[in-house]
């Protein structure tokens, strides 16, 4: 549905679909960072036990303990070995909440992900998760495409303004 609406004609969107595959997730998503060089990347995932949207503010490096869909786990249940154990998005997680509630849905900001981590660490923090219900539990595709897309505007929004205050500063020095 994302895909359908678009972000508007300034931003180029790509989608790609990573299997539950913690060996898939540790090659392909370096591949994906080093193929667009994205100033953002945002995973979605659908989680059974969502009843609303939400947005994670960090990841974790350990405690990955449970087979992936290939019947696979990491003998050192972690992501990066000696990577640090959480790392935070650069993204205020609860503004961009605050500001999406124009939506009309209800995003509530949560916990971390495997495929997260991975992506926090290769773009120090330019990531960002999103939780969804199962369709129509009780959101339509559509629904979820059109917060989708008013949660990644504000990212990007709050990215730029990031990015400019990095500039101003640096004029200053």
């Amino acid at each position: 549905e994302l895909k359908k609406l678009g972000l508007g004609s300034e931003v180029d969107l790509h989608v790609s679909e990573v299997p539950v595959e913690y060996q898939t997730v540790q090659s392909l998503v370096p591949s994906l960072w080093k193929q667009y060089r994205p100033l953002l990347v945002v995973h979605v995932g659908v989680s059974g036990m969502a009843t609303t949207v939400t947005l994670e503010k960090c990841g974790r490096n350990h405690g990955y303990k449970g087979l992936d869909n290939s019947s696979f786990c990491p003998d050192s249940q972690c992501c990066i070995v000696g990577g640090p154990d959480c790392i935070d998005s650069v993204i205020d997680m609860e503004s961009v909440c605050k500001r999406v509630t124009a939506s009309g849905l209800g995003v509530a900001v949560y916990l971390c992900d495997f495929t997260y981590y991975t992506s926090l660490y290769l773009s120090h923090g330019r990531s960002a998760f999103v939780h969804v219900p199962p369709l129509g539990k009780p959101y339509s595709g559509e629904d979820l495409g059109r917060a989708l897309q008013a949660i990644v505007r504000e990212m990007l929004e709050l990215l730029d303004q990031a990015e400019e205050k990095i500039h101003c500063q640096q004029h200053f020095h």
